[in-house]
């Protein structure tokens, strides 16, 4: 029936129920209830819209916008995915009773601005509800975490909780403004609580089921004689791993060595988490419902049960483990001129930290029990020199963004923020996990037969937003190289990157550019990966945090294997539906990650009110100038407390102010003074130390 109303309004600009339900001949009230009922899922789903004259148009035809609504704590929100340039602007007064997470209808009221109103809700976010329980005029409500209207919760559906609980809540399907307690989280002033919340908002699980942790009791801990018919025995290499001092699940170990040729062999192994986690088995289910492990400032909300992800999977040391392999040999010009992909078995010789690995290849300062390890590290990392000439040769493009980590004391309390640095050890970790996804990635796209893939694809970036980069470059007396129009490159705009030379805004301007250009999402067709330069990739190095590597392990066994024509017709199928499931959920953990961050950020200026900072104008705009310290914390100093009259520019970002001749403008050095810094709203407010001109 969708059919034939999309094929009617095609034809009639407009009509209401009873024109259609005459035109279609429907002769009966059964018929008349199925009709509305279409109609009605059909302006749900944002297909058509529904007038206030009671006609139905496709909404395409209609004058309004169909988005996703993003509440901000202050009241004010911004549509989201509306096909426009830039999000729109939602005024608090023009919300109209939205929640965050809604799609809706929206108005454009001033078109130069970017800002409208919302005129309709199209469907409502029946996802989980996060807030804290108030107690007004002696009656229960939740007061959202992300501001809207408060729902009110009758007595006999609080399930125990009390005021200052923050809790999950459900709405009820017909009372939106009233609805039932599911879940206590805690107080909201026990410690951890506050982080709690942000991992229920987004829907992930603190702790695995029950019937998950039995299955686990069948999985043994360590691997048996059995299981190592068929692999290849890769225990004779001089494996070893390289990771951060407090990691726990290590997904990736690595061996090197030069041939009489001068050509390199490098092996990556990776965990194989596919033989303990079968498909549809319990495990794998709840697997692919996280999608991610998510990985917070004071824990990590691993995507399998410790017994996995620290134990059995994890490529620990002097142990023998389960892994798959990929053994490529690479020349002098860093191209994969063989490879082999392999179950095998393996036993790592060591579990290496970045700090010692850079030690000894920036200082040549060598640890305690190291030594025999020196020459090895040393040809990787010319290996690795290779493999990146390669790389930024094709065009691949490294964003210099500043990435902050938060230390927390036992009460969960931010005491330092310090920049994680990416260095020579993480950068061959990089390159040698990239050439692996890669020529991983090409073993299935390039097969002569017909198979499904599962891909990490970066598409280029928009050509609108990416004009008013440039733009805004040119602004700042940038000389930018580089296509405007047209079919951009990724290295025309590798070559817009080296024309920001300033190492001091370099970050900050990486990340407005980040913002231009489309996401990486996981696809089961191949588009490229853009911003690597690479014309066939996936991921395959971290199955025990990322459910699409455990899905391409899959995929490679059962095509190195006896070729299965039923599993490879489900794979068709069901691929599309998985790539878009865990990249979802990548974008669920990644804003899961940032608000944590964000508020911890919050609290730790708590601790720093009235202390001066020397900082950096990150953004202007027409309410406010955005400043970011050394430490990446971000805080607004607003227009109202500037002296003097400003205008705004967007195009240049600056404000200016005629009479004093005063420009605040990104870029700029700035010294600022902590004025508020709230927990509870994640937001930093300073003011302008007067020795700024």
């Amino acid at each position: 029936m969708e059919e034939r109303i999309i094929d009617l309004l095609k034809q009639n600009s407009s009509l209401n129920i009873i024109d259609i339900n005459d035109i279609l001949g429907l002769k009966d009230p059964v018929e008349f209830s199925n009709l509305q009922e279409t109609l009605d899922n059909m302006c749900e789903d944002g297909i058509l819209y529904h007038s206030n004259k009671d006609k139905y148009l496709l909404f395409e035809n209609s004058h309004l916008l169909k988005g996703k609504l993003q509440l901000k704590s202050s009241g004010y929100g911004f549509v989201l995915d509306t096909g426009l340039e830039k999000d729109i602007y939602i005024n608090e007064k023009d919300i109209n009773g939205a929640l965050d997470g809604d799609i809706v209808a929206v108005e454009i009221t001033n078109k130069r601005d970017f800002e409208g109103k919302i005129v309709k809700i199209l469907k409502r976010n029946d996802k989980v509800l996060v807030g804290e329980v108030v107690v007004i005029d002696n009656k229960f409500y939740v007061s959202i975490d992300k501001k809207g209207n408060n729902i009110y919760i009758p007595n006999d559906k609080l399930n125990g909780a009390v005021e200052g609980h923050k809790v999950v809540v459900k709405r009820d399907e017909k009372k939106r403004t009233m609805g039932e307690i599911v879940t206590i989280i805690g107080h909201k002033n026990d410690v951890g609580v506050d982080i709690l919340s942000y991992v229920y908002k987004y829907e992930f699980k603190p702790n695995f089921p029950d019937d998950v942790m039995l299955e686990i009791d069948a999985i043994p801990d360590s691997v048996l004689e059995s299981e190592l018919e068929g692999r290849v025995d890769l225990r004779d290499k001089k494996v070893f791993t390289i990771d951060g001092a407090d990691t726990k699940d290590i997904d990736d170990a690595i061996y090197c060595y030069k041939n009489e040729d001068n050509t390199y062999t490098l092996g990556v192994c990776i965990a194989d988490v596919s033989h303990y986690v079968k498909m549809g088995n319990k495990i794998d289910v709840e697997a692919y419902e996280r999608g991610t492990s998510v990985y917070l400032v004071d824990r990590v909300l691993p995507m399998l049960p410790h017994k996995l992800s620290n134990g059995i999977c994890s490529l620990n040391p002097e142990v023998d483990r389960l892994a798959l392999s990929c053994i490529m040999k690479i020349d002098n010009k860093g191209n994969v001129i063989d490879y082999d992909i392999c179950e095998s078995v393996i036993r790592s010789r060591k579990k290496m930290t970045y700090d010692a690995v850079n030690s000894i290849l920036e200082n040549n300062v060598v640890p305690l029990g190291y030594e025999e390890f020196v020459d090895d590290l040393k040809l990787m990392n010319e290996l690795s020199n290779i493999l990146r000439k390669k790389m930024v040769a094709r065009g691949y493009i490294d964003f210099d963004t500043k990435e902050a980590k938060i230390l927390v004391d036992e009460n969960c309390h931010p005491y330092e923020i310090k920049l994680r640095e990416q260095r020579t050890g993480e950068e061959l970790i990089e390159n040698f996990m990239i050439v692996a996804n890669e020529t991983v990635a090409s073993s299935i796209f390039y097969r002569s037969d017909d198979v499904p893939g599962i891909y990490r694809v970066h598409d280029k970036p928009n050509e609108a937003k990416l004009q008013s980069f440039t733009e805004f470059l040119s602004s700042h007396g940038y000389s930018v190289v580089g296509k405007k129009r047209g079919n951009i490159t990724v290295k025309d705009l590798r070559n817009i990157i080296d024309q920001i030379d300033d190492e001091r805004v370099k970050p900050i301007l990486n990340e407005l550019l980040v913002r231009s250009m489309a996401k990486a999402v996981y696809s089961n067709e191949n588009i490229g990966h853009f911003g690597l330069g690479s014309r066939c990739y996936s991921h395959f190095t971290s199955p025990i945090r990322r459910y699409p590597d455990l899905v391409l392990h899959r995929l490679v066994k059962l095509y190195n294997g006896s070729y299965d024509y039923d599993l490879i017709d489900y794979f068709k199928k069901e691929l599309p539906i998985i790539c878009e499931h865990t990249s979802e959920r990548e974008r669920a953990a990644d804003s899961c990650e940032r608000d944590v961050d964000k508020m911890k950020m919050a609290e730790y200026m708590e601790d720093h009110i009235g202390e001066v900072f020397k900082g950096v104008i990150s953004g202007v705009q027409e309410f406010g100038i955005f400043v970011e310290l050394p430490n990446t914390v971000e805080g607004l100093i607003r227009v109202e407390d500037l002296p003097g009259y400003y205008t705004f520019s967007e195009k240049a970002m600056t404000l200016f102010d005629k009479k004093s001749k005063r420009r605040f403008g990104f870029g700029d050095d700035i010294t600022v003074k902590v004025v508020k810094a709230s927990r509870e709203t994640s937001t930093v407010d300073f003011e302008l130390v007067e020795d700024n001109k």
